[in-house]
C-alpha cells in the first residue's frame, strides 16, 4: 500500500478540520457519530482505495448499543455481533485494544459472527476503540469487503484516524453535557419562577403567609395528582394573560 496515500487521505488536515467542524455543526451527539462514520468510511476507502462501511458502537451506563453507521449494512453487523454478545467491535471496546480480523470466513475467535458477517459479503472486520470518559466507551467497526483487506499501513491509519476522531467525540459528548445541564437549570429556574408567582397570588388572595400559601400549593398538587410546577402555571394562567410566567435571563 502507498502510505502517502493513507497520509494524504486520512490523516490530512483536512479530515482533523472536518473532524472539529463536526463537534461545531452538529446538533447533538447521535448526529455528530453519524457524520463521524460517514467522514470514516469515506476517509478509509479513499486512502485503501477499498470500499468499506463503518459502524460505532457505544457502551454507556452499561447499556450498549450501534449508535452510528456509514451504511444501513453497517449497522446490521453491528448488531449481529450484539446478538451474539461478542466479536471485534465489542472486544475492542472492552479491552481499549485495536482487533483486526483478516478472513472472517475462518477467524477461530467469533466463527458465528464471522460466517454471518461473511454471508454479507463482509470478509475483514477491523476494529478500533474510541477512549471516552469514564462512564463511557466506544469503538469505531470497519467493515471490507475483501480477505486481508487491512495492512500495517491500513491499520496504524485507522488508529491515528481514531485517535483524532475520539478527541473530538469527548469534546462533543461534553458539549452535550453542558448544554443539557443549562437547559436543566433553566428549566429549574422557570419552573421557580411559576411556583413563586403562583404563592404570591395565594398570598394576596388569601392574605397569608408565603409559607402557608406554599402549604395550599403542594395540597393542591397532591390532590389533583398533578406536578407543582403545573399547578402553579394554571394558577397564574388564570390571573394573567400570559399562558406561562417568562423567566428573564441577563
Amino acid at each position: 500500500m502507498d502510505t502517502s496515500a493513507v497520509d494524504s487521505s486520512v490523516l490530512s488536515p483536512a479530515v482533523t478540520e472536518q473532524l472539529q467542524n463536526l463537534v461545531v455543526d452538529s446538533s447533538d451527539v447521535n448526529e455528530f457519530l453519524h457524520e463521524l462514520c460517514d467522514l470514516a468510511a469515506r476517509a478509509i476507502s479513499g486512502s485503501m482505495e477499498l470500499p468499506v462501511v463503518c459502524a460505532v458502537t457505544l457502551s454507556r451506563r452499561r447499556r450498549t448499543t450501534t449508535a452510528a453507521w456509514s451504511d444501513p449494512e453497517a449497522r446490521i453487523m453491528d448488531e449481529i455481533q450484539q446478538n451474539y454478545g461478542a466479536g471485534p467491535c465489542l472486544h475492542a471496546m472492552n479491552t481499549g485494544t485495536t482487533v483486526l480480523v483478516p478472513d472472517t470466513r475462518t477467524d477461530a475467535r467469533w466463527p458465528e459472527y464471522g460466517v454471518a458477517i461473511a454471508q454479507l459479503g463482509q470478509l475483514s472486520v477491523l476494529a478500533v476503540p474510541l477512549t471516552l470518559d469514564e462512564d463511557a466507551k466506544a469503538a469505531l467497526n470497519i467493515f471490507a469487503p475483501a480477505v486481508n483487506a487491512f495492512d500495517s499501513d491500513a491499520l496504524e491509519s485507522a488508529e491515528m484516524f481514531a485517535a483524532n476522531a475520539q478527541c473530538a467525540l469527548r469534546l462533543a459528548v461534553r458539549v452535550a453535557t453542558g448544554q443539557q445541564l443549562a437547559a436543566d437549570l433553566r428549566a429549574a429556574m422557570e419552573s421557580r419562577t411559576a411556583i413563586d408567582l403562583a404563592a404570591g397570588i395565594i398570598m394576596g388572595q388569601n392574605r397569608c403567609s408565603q409559607e402557608d400559601a406554599m402549604g395550599i400549593l403542594v395540597k393542591a398538587s397532591s390532590s389533583r395528582n398533578q406536578k407543582l410546577r403545573t399547578v402553579a402555571e394554571h394558577l397564574v394562567a388564570s390571573v394573567s394573560s400570559d399562558s406561562r410566567p417568562v423567566t428573564h435571563f441577563d
